[in-house]
Protein backbone atom coordinates (compact mmCIF):
# COMPACT_ATOMS: atom_id res chain seq x y z
CA UNK A 1 0.00 0.00 0.00
CA UNK A 2 1.57 3.66 -0.52
CA UNK A 3 0.31 6.82 1.44
CA UNK A 4 0.20 10.05 0.95
CA UNK A 5 -0.19 12.88 3.22
CA UNK A 6 -1.67 16.32 1.90
CA UNK A 7 -1.94 19.72 2.84
CA UNK A 8 -5.73 21.34 2.02
CA UNK A 9 -5.26 24.40 0.31
CA UNK A 10 -8.05 26.92 1.44
CA UNK A 11 -9.16 26.80 -2.37
CA UNK A 12 -10.01 23.16 -1.86
CA UNK A 13 -12.98 24.43 0.49
CA UNK A 14 -16.45 24.87 -0.84
CA UNK A 15 -18.76 27.24 0.41
CA UNK A 16 -20.49 24.89 3.25
CA UNK A 17 -16.81 24.75 4.66
CA UNK A 18 -15.30 21.94 4.07
CA UNK A 19 -13.17 19.98 1.12
CA UNK A 20 -14.86 20.43 -2.44
CA UNK A 21 -16.04 17.15 -3.67
CA UNK A 22 -14.40 17.72 -6.90
CA UNK A 23 -10.94 17.70 -5.15
CA UNK A 24 -11.23 13.94 -4.38
CA UNK A 25 -10.77 12.67 -7.91
CA UNK A 26 -7.91 15.19 -8.21
CA UNK A 27 -6.27 14.01 -5.21
CA UNK A 28 -6.50 10.17 -5.99
CA UNK A 29 -4.95 10.87 -9.31
CA UNK A 30 -1.95 12.88 -7.85
CA UNK A 31 -1.33 9.85 -5.48
CA UNK A 32 -1.43 7.12 -7.72
CA UNK A 33 1.81 8.65 -9.28
CA UNK A 34 3.25 5.92 -6.97
CA UNK A 35 1.50 3.20 -9.05
CA UNK A 36 2.10 5.44 -12.52
CA UNK A 37 5.71 5.12 -11.99
CA UNK A 38 6.10 1.22 -11.99
CA UNK A 39 5.19 1.78 -15.96
CA UNK A 40 6.67 4.83 -16.56
CA UNK A 41 9.37 5.62 -14.02
CA UNK A 42 10.30 9.41 -15.33
CA UNK A 43 6.14 10.11 -15.91
CA UNK A 44 7.03 10.53 -19.42
CA UNK A 45 3.40 11.28 -20.98
CA UNK A 46 5.09 10.26 -24.30
CA UNK A 47 5.64 6.68 -22.50
CA UNK A 48 2.57 6.36 -20.89
CA UNK A 49 1.34 2.47 -21.50
CA UNK A 50 -1.94 3.20 -19.28
CA UNK A 51 -5.73 4.41 -19.73
CA UNK A 52 -8.36 5.04 -17.28
CA UNK A 53 -11.43 2.81 -17.98
CA UNK A 54 -13.47 3.64 -14.98
CA UNK A 55 -13.53 5.97 -11.48
CA UNK A 56 -15.66 6.12 -8.85
CA UNK A 57 -15.61 8.06 -5.93
CA UNK A 58 -18.01 7.38 -2.68
CA UNK A 59 -18.14 10.34 -0.37
CA UNK A 60 -18.15 8.73 3.27
CA UNK A 61 -17.36 12.22 5.90
CA UNK A 62 -16.86 15.48 5.42
CA UNK A 63 -13.12 16.61 5.28
CA UNK A 64 -12.13 19.80 6.44
CA UNK A 65 -9.41 22.29 5.68
CA UNK A 66 -6.77 23.11 8.47
CA UNK A 67 -5.83 19.38 9.09
CA UNK A 68 -4.04 17.01 7.09
CA UNK A 69 -5.40 13.96 4.67
CA UNK A 70 -4.14 11.08 3.99
CA UNK A 71 -4.44 9.28 0.86
CA UNK A 72 -4.10 5.47 1.06
CA UNK A 73 -3.78 3.74 -2.36
CA UNK A 74 -3.45 0.20 -3.42
CA UNK A 75 -4.82 -2.69 -5.82
CA UNK A 76 -7.89 -4.34 -5.16
CA UNK A 77 -8.23 -6.41 -8.23
CA UNK A 78 -5.43 -7.58 -10.72
CA UNK A 79 -6.39 -9.07 -14.26
CA UNK A 80 -4.40 -9.93 -17.41
CA UNK A 81 -4.24 -6.13 -19.00
CA UNK A 82 -6.25 -4.04 -16.48
CA UNK A 83 -6.36 -4.06 -12.84
CA UNK A 84 -8.43 -1.71 -10.09
CA UNK A 85 -6.40 0.84 -7.81
CA UNK A 86 -8.65 1.45 -4.19
CA UNK A 87 -7.88 4.50 -2.63
CA UNK A 88 -9.21 5.82 0.51
CA UNK A 89 -8.73 9.61 2.38
CA UNK A 90 -8.23 9.78 6.09
CA UNK A 91 -8.64 12.55 7.92
CA UNK A 92 -8.36 12.31 11.97
CA UNK A 93 -8.21 8.28 12.20
CA UNK A 94 -11.81 8.17 10.02
CA UNK A 95 -12.32 7.67 6.42
CA UNK A 96 -13.42 10.17 4.46
CA UNK A 97 -13.65 8.92 0.92
CA UNK A 98 -13.14 6.31 -1.04
CA UNK A 99 -12.58 5.61 -4.94
CA UNK A 100 -11.85 3.08 -7.16
CA UNK A 101 -10.33 3.46 -10.57
CA UNK A 102 -9.71 0.64 -13.38
CA UNK A 103 -6.60 0.96 -15.00
CA UNK A 104 -6.06 -0.72 -18.16
CA UNK A 105 -2.03 -1.47 -19.63
CA UNK A 106 -3.23 0.24 -23.28
CA UNK A 107 -0.80 -0.45 -26.47
CA UNK A 108 -1.91 3.55 -28.17
CA UNK A 109 -0.56 2.42 -32.07
CA UNK A 110 -2.44 -0.95 -32.12
CA UNK A 111 -5.45 0.90 -30.39
CA UNK A 112 -6.22 -2.07 -27.82
CA UNK A 113 -4.96 -3.19 -24.41
CA UNK A 114 -2.42 -5.27 -23.91
CA UNK A 115 -0.99 -7.74 -21.17
CA UNK A 116 0.59 -6.54 -18.40
CA UNK A 117 4.57 -7.07 -18.35
CA UNK A 118 5.73 -9.25 -16.06
CA UNK A 119 7.70 -7.32 -13.90
CA UNK A 120 5.31 -4.91 -13.47
CA UNK A 121 2.53 -7.59 -12.40
CA UNK A 122 5.07 -8.21 -10.06
CA UNK A 123 5.57 -4.55 -8.75
CA UNK A 124 1.68 -4.33 -8.75
CA UNK A 125 0.98 -7.58 -6.89
CA UNK A 126 3.07 -6.07 -3.87
CA UNK A 127 0.27 -3.84 -3.35
CA UNK A 128 -2.46 -6.08 -3.78
CA UNK A 129 -4.67 -6.32 -0.73
CA UNK A 130 -8.41 -7.18 0.33
CA UNK A 131 -10.13 -4.46 0.20
CA UNK A 132 -11.75 -5.09 3.59
CA UNK A 133 -8.18 -5.70 5.38
CA UNK A 134 -7.53 -2.27 4.38
CA UNK A 135 -9.30 0.29 5.81
CA UNK A 136 -8.62 -1.08 8.86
Amino acid sequence: MFTRTLEPAFYDTDALGHINNTRLPAWFELARNDLFRLFTPDLDPRKWALIMARLDVEFLAELFYGEDIEIRTWISRLGNSSFTVTQEAWQNGRPGARGNTVLVHYDHEAKRAAPLPANVRQALEAHLVDTAEAGA
